[in-house]
């Protein structure tokens, strides 16, 4: 009986080393002191040196309107929103827009100092006639993209203008810009 519990003991034993060596090799081994994400974090924005959109496409129908960089609004409920770049694009075409991308520059006109982002706009595709508002503040949901949270935008206290080009395939760009006023800090107005 004896024999039979030490057999039955040193099998458990091992069968938990597997499954312990098992999980180890499944996911990784352990950090020290990590802890599991709850939420997956943002998306790491750089800013770019080049512009990498190639629009050469001359049909017009892409426009950018109602850009803003602070005393920012809801498009729809009017409600103040928190400073951000925020802007409408609008397709005036009869025929869907895809592949639609944006370049923004921004510049503190005190310094001189520029910075430019660049992002596809993955997933979206206009309607025609359909408006739909962008904003870059790693926001979730539709509409919303990352934006670099230490940008001249955000630690600059000088006035920073900024440049936007929108661009979908087989259309001309389109052009956008918008001031963010001296001082710093996000803020709802």
């Amino acid at each position: 009986m004896k024999k039979a519990l030490l057999s039955l003991g040193a099998f458990v034993a091992v069968l938990v080393a597997a499954v312990l060596i098992m999980q180890a090799t499944i996911t990784g081994p352990a950090q020290p002191g990590a802890a599991p994400s709850a939420t997956p974090s943002a998306a790491t924005v750089l800013p770019v040196t080049t512009n990498p959109i190639t629009a050469t496409g001359t049909k017009t129908g892409l426009t950018i309107t109602d850009v803003m960089a602070e005393n920012n609004v809801d498009p729809t409920t009017k409600a103040a929103l928190a400073d951000r770049l925020q802007f409408t694009l609008t397709n005036t075409s009869t025929a869907p827009m895809t592949g639609l991308e944006v370049y923004y520059t921004m510049k503190d006109t005190t310094t001189g100092t520029t910075e430019s982002y660049y992002q596809k706009l993955d997933g979206l595709t206009l309607t025609p006639g359909q408006a739909t508002t962008i904003y870059f503040d790693n926001g979730t949901g539709t509409g919303h993209y990352p934006e670099n949270k230490y940008s001249l935008y955000r630690s600059s206290a000088n006035e920073v203008k900024i440049s936007i080009e929108a661009a979908a395939s087989g259309y001309a760009p389109a052009q956008g810009t918008a001031t963010k006023a001296q001082g710093t800090g996000e803020k709802t107005d």
